[in-house]
Order: structure tokens, then C-alpha cells, then sequence
């Protein structure tokens, strides 16, 4: 017998014992095991040599997997993730493998068969009019949706109704296990009995495949196969195709549907084929590539520039040994980034590991992908949300299975199953989407860096405009920093101009686009080169306000206004998704006289296309490119100058390369400015300078015009100024009073429910708590709070916050496990209490 250590697919702090009656499971398989009364997924992380004492252990149901899905040096690294963001292990291991592959046990409400029904269920059984509505329902659709009765048992009046029902004989429930819903890919592909065609016989077949077929190949076919007996015309051109397709010396089963393409008639002449015995059919697994023939192509640069050389120098001696090596690097926007990134993942590759790259959004994965790939063919695989399910799996497989050698994908990819890591890329790290902010709220990069510490890997943290944390560490001596300071061929920075609407010249139209602004794009369009336009707000308009009363509508289940969308006709929270036809009444006046206000990349593209008709003009955000495929077209039109003016919000501002883009326009640069967050300075001026670094990247220099109502704002000034070092200055000289990170750690305990008042006690009672606590373990901690979240109310959930600050990182840990171990107690009934470790988000 076996004893296991298992990590459920359940919120359980602990890891669970089970035994295994014969054999053994490597860890990272999946096995199914009882939990309660309830069957679930359990992943194993290794054998115990001693049972834990006064448990009755029980057994394993079923072993999932008999190959690994991710190797076991992962261990550590799903263990410390779950201590430090105080996270159930299993569901930790659950977040990071493929969606859709857990297995659990449901519970089914089914009618007792006429036949198995007592006399005392018979005698009662016709009231059906004084039963719940769903068991009439039950009755007369002869069976509920796992979902149905998901609902029914979650209540305790549905349970007590479903409880009476069993005693009275007249249901029965039953468990029922849902499988995954991703997995293998096959298809059927058909080959030729190797005995029917010996080894010399297939080379000259092949030698003579030259020209159309014709009578004489089929003639020739038929001598060189005197075991077959006399076939038709069908059969013979069915079997001329599936031998040519075969490869040298016949060896390769051909798909089906790839001999159809050649010859209509294959169906017919393979199913007489396969009753004859001359061919055989097999199965053969298939892996769904994400990638399409939309993928540019990117040459090996001959040349370097001295600085990429220069910081090679620093890297490449690091990748040759094995140990751990953090590095910043510092390379502003044009100055080379990528090819340090495919120069030191080539001596990566080298030396027989593996290179793991991370990007903060979808859309750059797909920008990087296009240079990897043309780099390194199909070692490579993607791994982000933005693929299927199968998709995902099989990128998955390829990358624990060793097929693959480079994965690049979005936060998610930090646990790929690589084996080897030897080097992990943070590129754009600055960014704040490697931050995920539900379930399992971990951050992509500082992953990244504990993985690498983990695994002894070279980690390169990659921006023009680095987090002012990541710089913190930089001087501080925690990461080796390397510096780029230049542009390539030596281009020069774009001029950055402020256009300040407060100005009534600028603004007296009621347009988005000022004078300067509009005379900038004519000129760029006349010269015929491209624009880019960014607006980091999508829909036509922020608001649609009551003229009678002047309230806004808003979504019914958060507090905040709808976005309306021209092109939908609707009204959307980019909160909840919940949507209005834009045909509605104030719900304060009832008046139906509703005005939209403020702008949205909808509406920008309206104004441009009437100020430029004759332009060739395209909008890119999360509604026009929903999917891959049309984001590549997008992105393909601009490289080949099928669009004049690109609009869009900040998935323009990051990655890409166009370079006869010219100009780049803000249309409102103050957004970040208005939000109730520490880092809105920060992340104004990287999102500025990230948008200027698109323009002059060919061989005319570019210019950035920045419309605000703030020009005097240090962030925006030094954007303009392209003044780095004096902006991580100011930033660091504002957080020390009061203390913010970096000088500090922080946690946001976020508390919410259903009904404000309960969350308002809970809140106050989970600040007592940590007082409490404070007291009894010496805790050097400041709380700040409770008070209701900027966001006040989210899909129908009152949220209350309380802040945690502490230069010790083990005291605030010591608090949060605290709190982990008593959240029963303090989130009764459906309060939650959420603890965000790290917060790059307080709204």
C-alpha cells in the first residue's frame, strides 16, 4: 500500500492523505478521491512514508493520468505561491494547469422509477400541486440540469424540501461525475498493411511519382501488388493517393479528411479498402496550433548596436552557468529589447534548457510569437486565455512533454510544466496586468522571479518605462541592472508637445480633437504616412446623462455609470457585462431624454472619419478585436498601410513596431490622474511614454501631440521630457510620506456581501480582529480603514476595504494566516472576506 500526499481541487488550507492499493502515481498526476461525500480532483504531490495518526484514511477512487501534467520540481513553487498569498494549494495547482481538466462528482435529483416505488410513495405521489416548482417541473420534464439542481441543494430550504421528497420515496439522488471538457484530439488516418508492399518496392514508387496520374501509374500500381486482388477504378486511385501522400517508403499514415482534399471519391474507395484488408485505419492524435498564416515574418538582424552587444556581454555569461541572475533591463521604447530577448534565448537553447516569456497582454504574446516563431519554428507554443480549451491543453502537453522548448503567453504561462527553465523574460514589467485580480490574486512577474530562484534561472525583467518597485530593487542591489539607452541606427526620441485644453481655442468646438491635433493628422495624412490615436476608454460615450435631472444611468448591479455603445445600441458595465438597450428612461425623472457624454474610441473614430473622409481608418480595443484572428488582421492592415489612422485604447500603446507611423496622439492624457491610487502618477507617465515610443521607428522621425487639462502634472511634464531617472525621483520621494511601496508591503483585505450594513459590521469586526492580533503577536503594522471601496457596489456586492502596511514582510504574513485561520468565523453567511497580497488595484 501506498500512502499519497494529495492537494484537492476544494478550498482546503491542508493537503490530504489517501491510500493506493497497489502501484504508484508520479507526482503532477491528477487522481480522483473521495472528499465528504463528494468525488474530486486531487493532485499528487508525492508519496509520505508515515499515515497521519487518529484518521481513518481513505482510498483512491481512480488514477486521471498515468503521465505527469507538470513535473515536480513545480512543487515548491505551487507551495510557497499558496502560503504567500494565503491560497488553497489545490486550488493554486487548479488555476495554473489548462482550463476544463478537473474531474468532480454532482449531484443529480432524479423521480423514483414507478416500478421501485414503496406503497407509501405510490399514496402520496398525486398531491403533485402542494410541491415545490421544481419538482413538478421534475415531474413533468422527467429530469433537472446538473446546474438545476446545483441551485436547489445550495439553499437549506431546497435541501429540506429535497430531504422530505426522500423519505417520502418519491426522488432519488445520485451522483454523477463531470469529466473535463479539453483533452486529446484525434483523427483517423489510413495506412497500407506493411506487408503488402515490401521496402524496395515502395522507393521505386516513389521515385516514379512525377506528372498527373495516369492509366499507365495505375497499371504500374496494380503489377506491383500481385497479392491484391482485382480492385475498381475507385479503390486504385483511392490507393494511388493514399501512397503518395505516405512519405518515403510508405511510412506515414494519412489523415482522411487531407486524402478527400485530393480525390472526392476517397470515402467510397477507403471503406472497400478497409473491408478488403488492404489498408488499416488508426487513430492518431492531433495538436490544434493557435497559430495562423497571418504571423509575420521577422529576419536575423547581421548587426548589433553597441549597447545591445554591451548588455549581451552581462547576460550570456550568466546563462552559461546555472544559477539564479535577476536583471532589470532598462531599455527605452526603439532601443533593441527583442533581439537581447532572441539573442540570449539562442545560447539559451544552446545548452539544452528551456526559455519561458511572459508578456502582460494577449496581444503582445501575439506581437512576441511573431519573432520567436520566425526564430525558432515549432519549438515554440503559446500559452493565454485567448485560446480554446484544446488549444490549451495541447500547448500544455507539448511543453511538459519536452516537444516544445519556448513558451511565451500572459501572466498565466509563469507555471508552463518546462523542466528547465534556464531563461524567463519579463517583458513589459511594468505593466500592471501581470497582476491577476480574482481567485488566485498572484503577480506574474514577481513569479517569475521566485520561479527563476527556484528553478536557477537567468530572469530578465524587460520596459522602457520600469515599475518604480523593480527600479527600487535595481538600486538597491536586489537585481543587476542593465541599461539601453538608445535607439537602433541611431533614431531619435519622438518630440512630445503638451496641448492644453484648458486653452478655449482648443476646446470651443466641443470635439475631441483640438486644432493642433486635427492640423497634426492632415499633415501626416498628406505626407502619407500613418497615425495612431489613443484613447484609453472604449464605447462611444463614458456616460448617458438625464438632461432633465442630469443623473446618470447606471448599472443596476454595481455602482457605476454604463458605457453606451453606438455600434450595439447598447448600454454596457465594463464591470459586470450587464447591458441596456439604448432606447431607455431616467429612473430618477422618467424622463427619456438622455444625452451621451464623454468620449469613447466609438466616438473618436465617428469625429475622424467625418473630419477625414477620404483617410482609411481602423479602431482596435476589446470589441473589434474580439478574437485572434481579427486582432492579426488589424495589425497586418496597419504593417501594410491599408490603414492612415489607427484608434485605440492601450493595447496600441505596447509592443508594436509600425514604422511609418509619424504620429501618435493623446486625445485625454489625465485619466490615470483622476483615480484614487498611488500609482496613478506612475502609471500616467508609463502609458505616455509607452505611446510615444510607437512613433518614428522607420526613417522619419516621429512626433507625439498629448492633449490634457493638467500640463503642468510632474508625470506628464517629465513624459514630455522623456526624463526617466528624475520622474523614479519624484515618485519615491512622494511615497515616503506617507510610506507606500516599495518602502513598504501592503495588503487589502477587501470584505463584501450581499447587504451593506452586515459588511460594514463585518469590516468593522475584521479591523477589531487584526487589532487583536497586532496586540497579542507584537505586529509592527499600520492599518489604515475599514471604509467602502472606491467601487462601492460590484455585482450586487456592498465591498468594504482595510488596508495593511508593514516594512516587515513577516509580520504582515503572520497577521494574513491569522486571518485565513479565523475567516470562517468573520465571513458568516454569504459575507467574503478576499486578502490581496501585493494590491496593484485598490478601486
Amino acid at each position: 500500500m501506498t500512502l499519497l500526499e494529495v492537494a484537492v481541487a476544494a478550498p482546503l488550507v491542508h493537503t490530504l492523505t489517501y491510500t493506493l492499493d497497489q502501484g504508484s502515481v508520479p507526482a503532477g498526476c491528477r487522481v480522483l478521491v473521495p472528499l465528504g461525500r463528494r468525488r474530486v480532483t486531487g493532485y499528487v504531490l508525492g508519496e509520505q512514508h508515515r499515515a497521519p495518526k487518529g484518521f481513518a484514511l481513505k482510498s483512491v477512487i481512480e488514477i486521471l493520468d498515468r503521465t505527469p501534467l507538470f513535473p515536480v520540481n513545480l512543487v515548491p513553487f505551487f507551495r510557497w505561491i499558496a502560503d504567500y498569498y494565503h491560497y488553497p494549494l489545490g486550488e493554486v495547482i487548479k488555476t495554473a494547469l489548462p482550463g476544463g481538466l478537473s474531474v468532480q462528482s454532482r449531484k443529480r435529483i432524479s423521480l423514483v422509477h414507478p416500478s421501485e416505488s414503496t406503497g407509501a410513495a405510490k399514496a402520496v405521489s398525486h398531491d403533485e400541486t402542494k410541491r415545490p416548482g421544481w419538482y413538478q417541473q421534475l415531474c413533468r420534464d422527467g429530469s433537472l440540469t446538473l446546474s438545476e439542481c446545483a441551485k436547489i441543494l445550495k439553499t437549506a430550504a431546497g435541501r429540506r424540501q429535497v430531504q422530505k421528497l426522500l423519505d417520502q420515496g418519491l426522488v432519488v439522488i445520485q451522483e454523477e461525475l463531470v469529466g473535463s471538457r479539453s483533452g486529446v484530439k484525434t483523427e483517423t488516418c489510413y495506412g497500407l498493411l506493411p506487408e503488402l508492399l515490401p521496402p524496395e518496392i515502395s522507393t521505386k514508387f516513389i521515385s516514379s511519382q512525377e506528372g498527373p496520374l495516369g492509366k499507365t501509374q495505375l497499371q504500374q500500381l496494380l503489377a506491383w501488388l500481385p497479392a491484391i486482388e482485382e480492385l475498381s477504378l475507385p479503390e486504385l486511385k483511392t490507393l494511388y493517393y493514399l501512397l503518395s501522400l505516405s512519405g518515403p517508403h510508405i511510412q506515414r499514415p494519412v489523415p482522411g479528411k487531407e486524402l478527400r482534399c485530393l480525390y472526392s471519391g476517397a470515402s467510397k474507395g477507403l471503406t472497400s479498402l478497409l473491408a478488403r484488408g488492404v489498408i488499416q485505419a488508426l487513430e492518431q492524435r492531433v495538436f490544434r496550433s493557435p497559430s495562423g498564416e497571418l504571423l509575420p515574418f521577422f529576419s536575423r538582424p547581421v548587426d548589433l548596436s553597441p549597447e545591445q552587444e554591451h548588455v549581451l556581454s552581462e547576460i550570456l555569461p550568466q546563462v552559461a552557468e546555472r544559477f539564479f541572475c535577476p536583471c532589470l533591463l532598462f531599455g527605452i521604447t526603439g532601443s533593441g529589447k527583442t533581439e537581447v530577448y532572441l539573442r540570449a534565448a539562442e545560447a539559451t537553447l544552446a545548452r539544452g534548457r528551456d526559455v519561458l516569456i511572459l508578456v502582460p497582454e494577449i496581444a503582445l504574446a501575439t506581437q512576441l510569437e511573431g519573432h520567436f516563431v520566425s526564430r525558432f519554428g515549432d519549438k515554440v507554443v503559446l500559452m493565454h486565455s485567448g485560446l480554446s480549451a484544446g488549444e490549451r491543453y495541447d500547448q500544455w502537453t507539448l511543453a511538459a512533454s519536452g516537444q516544445a522548448k519556448v513558451v511565451i503567453g500572459a501572466r498565466s504561462a509563469v507555471f508552463a510544466p518546462l523542466a528547465d527553465p534556464g531563461l524567463i523574460i519579463v517583458d513589459e514589467e511594468h505593466d500592471g496586468g501581470f497582476k491577476q485580480d480574482d481567485g488566485l490574486r498572484y503577480n506574474g512577474r514577481d513569479l517569475a522571479v521566485l520561479r527563476g530562484k527556484i528553478q536557477e534561472s537567468v530572469v530578465i525583467l524587460g520596459s522602457g518605462t520600469p515599475s518604480v518597485t523593480s527600479s527600487y530593487h535595481a538600486r538597491s542591489g536586489k537585481y543587476r541592472l542593465l541599461t539601453m539607452k538608445k535607439r537602433v541606427q541611431e533614431r531619435s526620441l519622438p518630440k512630445i508637445s503638451l496641448v492644453d485644453l484648458r486653452d478655449k481655442n482648443e476646446r470651443e468646438r466641443g470635439r475631441a480633437i483640438g486644432r493642433q491635433l486635427e492640423q497634426g493628422l492632415r499633415e501626416t495624412l498628406a505626407s502619407g504616412h500613418q497615425s495612431l490615436l489613443l484613447l484609453n476608454r472604449r464605447g462611444f460615450s463614458s456616460v448617458l446623462l438625464c438632461k432633465d435631472c442630469g443623473e446618470p444611468v447606471q448599472c443596476r448591479h454595481c455602482k457605476v455609470s454604463l458605457t453606451y455603445h453606438q455600434g450595439r445600441k447598447q448600454l454596457i458595465c465594463h464591470h459586470c457585462g450587464f447591458t441596456l438597450k439604448s432606447a431607455v428612461i431616467c429612473s430618477s425623472c422618467r424622463s427619456t431624454e438622455l444625452v451621451p457624454v464623454g468620449f469613447g474610441t466609438e466616438r473618436i473614430e465617428d469625429e475622424i472619419r467625418s473630419l477625414f473622409p477620404e483617410a482609411r481608418i481602423a479602431r482596435l480595443d476589446a470589441d473589434t478585436a474580439g478574437d485572434r484572428k481579427q486582432f492579426l488582421t488589424i495589425l497586418s492592415s496597419m504593417r501594410e498601410h491599408r490603414i492612415d489612422i489607427l484608434i485605440g485604447t492601450q493595447m496600441i500603446a505596447k509592443g508594436h513596431d509600425f514604422p511609418l507611423v509619424t504620429l501618435v496622439g493623446v486625445i485625454w492624457a489625465d485619466g490615470g490622474l483622476c483615480m484614487p491610487d498611488f500609482r496613478g502618477g506612475e502609471r500616467t507617465y508609463q502609458l505616455l511614454s509607452q505611446v510615444a515610443g510607437r512613433a518614428g521607428r522607420g526613417d522619419v522621425a516621429g512626433r507625439v501631440m498629448v492633449q490634457t487639462y493638467r500640463p503642468d502634472h510632474y508625470a506628464v511634464e517629465l513624459a514630455r521630457q522623456h526624463d526617466y531617472e528624475t520622474f523614479f525621483e519624484r515618485e519615491i520621494a512622494l511615497r515616503s510620506s506617507p510610506c507606500f511601496p516599495p518602502l513598504v508591503r501592503l495588503v487589502n483585505l477587501q470584505i463584501s456581501g450581499g447587504r451593506d450594513p452586515q459588511v460594514r459590521q463585518a469590516a468593522q469586526d475584521l479591523a477589531a480582529f487584526c487589532r487583536n492580533i497586532m496586540k497579542e503577536l507584537g505586529l509592527q503594522l499600520e492599518l489604515l480603514g475599514p471604509a467602502p471601496a472606491p467601487l462601492e457596489r460590484l455585482r450586487d456586492r456592498y465591498r468594504w476595504q482595510l488596508l495593511v502596511k508593514s516594512k516587515s514582510c513577516g509580520d504582515l504574513q503572520r497577521l494574513c494566516g491569522r486571518i485565513t485561520e479565523a475567516r470562517n468565523d468573520l465571513s458568516r453567511g454569504d459575507l467574503a472576506i478576499v486578502i490581496d497580497v501585493d494590491p496593484e488595484n485598490l478601486l
